[in-house]
């Protein structure tokens, strides 16, 4: 082959090889912008029941390409102030009023993107086995703190054990008791401790988490629960909070709707068999 041929051979070679290497340039490039890109949403929450509801809700984000990370937490500031300072897009863990007080004390600007379940307060029996077998003098076990003995007593209200003085709502303590039929004797006592006095008193009313380490059965053993509908419920949902802004972000609308999914509301319902109660 002559020279002239040869210059003219190896030039079509090499526009033939840059041509097909832009034509599968091209095609690399064509797939890489069909695969779904796959985004990450950190959040924050307790172990039980809060991480394990989010355990169900990450499939339900997967299949809407986003992954879930948790991190769990054993106190409750440590998952707000990490969500304030943007480690976290979101937390799950706590109810308004205690978000509420948080950015008060602490000047944080997190807010609620919707309320997932919450915990019901039950009248568990003691040494009197029904309401209706409680005599006059009975003693009832209540929470000592402010809080919770305001849903305590309204619970005890709701069955018409006592009446409670007009306006007295989640401020409520047995000093606002102004009708008690029964002279029940109103026992305060911290709230985790109460399950372990059940045999020392008649009835008592137990808040939710501590009935399920208690290894008390709501839907069972509970001679009467918070309703949905009730002051209790309403006000202390267990929320997602997020950074104030960041309410309406694809990010927050995909994870609220994983949350309310009706495979989560089944995992809900069948796990913990009245002691989290899902609000949707």
């Amino acid at each position: 082959m002559r020279k002239g041929t040869l210059k003219k051979a190896l030039a079509l070679a090499l526009t033939g090889a840059v041509l097909v290497g832009a034509f599968a340039g091209c095609g690399a490039k064509k797939d890489s912008g069909n695969k779904k890109e796959t985004k990450k949403i950190v959040i924050g929450a307790s172990p039980s029941p809060h991480a394990d509801i989010l355990k169900v809700a990450k499939k339900e984000l997967k299949k809407e390409g986003y992954e879930l990370e948790i991190k769990e937490y054993s106190d409750y500031v440590q998952p707000n102030t990490a969500l304030e300072s943007g480690d976290l897009d979101a937390n799950y863990f706590q109810h308004k009023p205690y978000l509420d007080d948080f950015n008060k004390q602490k000047k944080t600007h997190l807010v609620s993107a919707g309320t997932i379940h919450y915990e019901p307060f039950g009248i568990f029996p003691g040494k009197t086995k029904t309401l209706k077998a409680l005599k006059n003098g009975a003693t009832v076990a209540v929470p000592n703190d402010t809080t919770n003995e305001a849903r305590a007593l309204l619970l005890l209200q709701d069955q018409g054990l006592i009446k409670l003085k007009d306006g007295a709502g989640l401020t409520a303590t047995k000093k606002d008791i102004v009708e008690n039929k029964k002279d029940l004797a109103i026992k305060e006592i911290e709230a985790a401790q109460i399950p372990r006095s059940l045999k020392d008193v008649d009835i008592a009313v137990v808040n939710g988490n501590y009935a399920l380490e208690a290894g008390l059965k709501v839907n069972k053993d509970a001679l009467a629960t918070e309703d949905a509908d009730s002051i209790g419920a309403k006000t202390y949902g267990n929320v997602v909070a997020v950074k104030k802004g960041n309410e309406k972000t694809d990010v927050t609308k995909a994870l609220i709707k994983a949350l309310k999914s009706d495979t989560v509301k089944k995992y809900i319902n069948d796990k913990y068999d009245g002691a989290v109660v899902p609000l949707f």
